[in-house]
């Protein structure tokens, strides 16, 4: 994605008013990061602090990302982050399925645009634009192929600072993701026979951001 192209959709995303969380927000969060980054971040939506300054992750939950991708040797400035909705939903409150269907051009050419080699999908609301009948609580930590790009699901670092059990965890899918890197660049084998060795999981309701 040239810096023309992301400064275009930026610019769209400021004056769309095609849902109700147009009216509530301070500034839009179109997303930032490396216009050809390898690794897209996903999560579900602005909160205070994002809505304050325009970008996303910057509150609790961004400093635990930026932690985590220092403990792999990469910065923000190396990825690509953005979310399902580009404007905060009220007090925090989950984003609703007509706030999600009217950000999801922007969102599908952001991907379009960046190509990263790996999207991580932060937590349900992300994953489920992906594989909507399967729970991120079976489905995390396994990469599997969307449209010829491998998505990896993962919890949102809100809920991991939550729960200690899974920050443990989000380390554990954070570590993986350099080896993830490079098997996708050496063909994307082990993803794709990851992928098909994984048991086919039921649909499940999900509660929260996990």
């Amino acid at each position: 994605m040239s810096e023309l192209q992301s400064s275009s959709i930026a610019e769209r995303i400021a004056a769309c008013d095609l849902c109700g969380l147009a009216k509530g927000r301070n500034k839009t969060v179109p997303g930032d990061g490396a216009a050809d980054a390898d690794i897209m971040f996903i999560g579900e939506g602005p909160g205070f602090y994002e809505d304050q300054r325009g970008l996303p992750f910057v509150g609790r939950a961004g400093n635990l990302l930026n932690e985590m991708l220092a403990s792999i040797g990469l910065r923000r400035a190396d990825v690509f982050v953005t979310n399902m909705v580009k404007c905060r939903p009220p007090n925090n409150r989950d984003p609703f399925p007509a706030e999600i269907a009217a950000c999801a051009p922007y969102l599908d050419e952001q991907i379009e645009m960046v190509r990263p080699k790996v999207i991580v999908a932060l937590g349900r609301y992300s994953f489920s634009k992906f594989f909507p009948d399967e729970a991120i609580s079976k489905a995390r930590g396994k990469p599997r192929d969307w449209r010829g790009i491998v998505v990896y699901p993962m919890y949102h670092p809100a809920a991991a600072l939550r729960n200690g059990n899974l920050r443990v965890r989000l380390e554990d899918d954070f570590k993986r993701l350099p080896e993830l890197i490079r098997e996708v660049e050496n063909g994307g084998r082990a993803a794709r026979q990851q992928d098909a060795a994984a048991p086919p999981q039921p649909a499940a309701k999900q509660i929260g951001l996990f």
